[in-house]
């Protein structure tokens, strides 16, 4: 297996669910306490030992490659204010790691978003990174599914547990047999379902939006008719993936918030700032003294 390097990043989607806000920002850039969204997963990628990172984007996406970029006007402008510690900090986000562009023209599902990385991959393993999956943990997602990889090759998905309730929300992995580690969190993938019924599910194992792929995926992926909503679903090419090489189901660990739903972005920006040193005890104070009787 060779060493992953590249993290494919989907952020063509319009973000509906935050208009008006994404009217005018991608929902992206909205912020997490003083980063946006994307910086938290870009970053997770880089400390994970990933060194390129693609962006898969459409119209008025622009931005996103460009917070990575180095403003030079803007640095020229924070040094003769003497705000130099600013200037650091542009400089830190334009260094973190190597980026990458390509558009995804039509909006024809998740699919076909990573096959339109694919010129921009080449034949190697990659990871794909859905950031509004927001994930808080001292080791990264993603590196806990590297070290799967390493150790026992082929695809990993990381998955959670949902309630029965939630199973339709997902997709849904159902796995072969008894867990592969002592920690019950590894187990090898036999199907997967997108967005089953409680009655179908064939687990309450869902799958969040950390993925490690061999190359194969990309062959699966062009032969994949277009499924629910007629939009090629990476579901679909995971199942075929199945019967070719080994897909495991990696329970990660760590806290997870859904930063598409507006309450869950809120929880998120709570949590995040709670553990800051220069936010965190006076905003406690604050939570405290709250009124919630309105």
């Amino acid at each position: 297996m060779r060493r992953l390097r590249k993290a494919v990043f989907p952020v063509a989607g319009l973000g509906t669910r935050f208009l008006p806000a994404t009217k005018a920002v991608p929902k992206e850039l909205l912020p997490i306490v003083d980063r946006p969204l994307i910086h938290y997963g870009v970053e997770e990628a880089v400390r994970s030992g990933f060194s390129d990172v693609i962006f898969v984007t459409s119209r008025g996406k622009d931005s996103i490659t460009d917070y990575f970029d180095f403003d030079y006007a803007l640095a020229n402008r924070l040094r003769d204010q003497g705000k130099t510690d600013l200037v650091q900090v542009l400089e830190e986000v334009s260094s973190m790691v190597s980026v990458s562009s390509v558009r995804q023209r039509e909006p024809l599902g998740l699919g076909h978003a990573v096959l339109v990385a694919e010129p921009l991959v080449g034949n190697e393993p990659f990871g794909v990174v859905l950031c509004d999956d927001l994930i808080d943990h001292e080791t990264p997602c993603l590196e806990q599914l590297r070290r799967v990889q390493e150790t026992h090759g082929g695809s990993v998905l990381a998955t959670m547990e949902v309630s029965p309730e939630a199973v339709s929300l997902y997709g849904i992995v159902a796995v072969e047999g008894e867990a592969i580690d002592e920690e019950q969190r590894l187990f090898r993938i036999r199907d997967t379902i997108e967005k089953p019924s409680q009655k179908k599910a064939p687990s309450n194992l869902a799958i969040i939006g950390r993925y490690l792929f061999t190359p194969a995926i990309f062959d699966l992926l062009r032969e994949t008719p277009p499924g629910a909503g007629k939009e090629i679903q990476l579901t679909d090419a995971i199942r075929r993936l199945i019967e070719r090489e080994p897909v495991y189901s990696y329970r990660f660990k760590g806290q997870r918030y859904d930063a598409g739903s507006k309450l869950e972005f809120l929880l998120a920006n709570l949590a995040f700032a709670l553990k800051r040193e220069d936010l965190g005890p006076e905003l406690k104070k604050r939570i405290a003294a709250f009124d919630l009787s309105h």
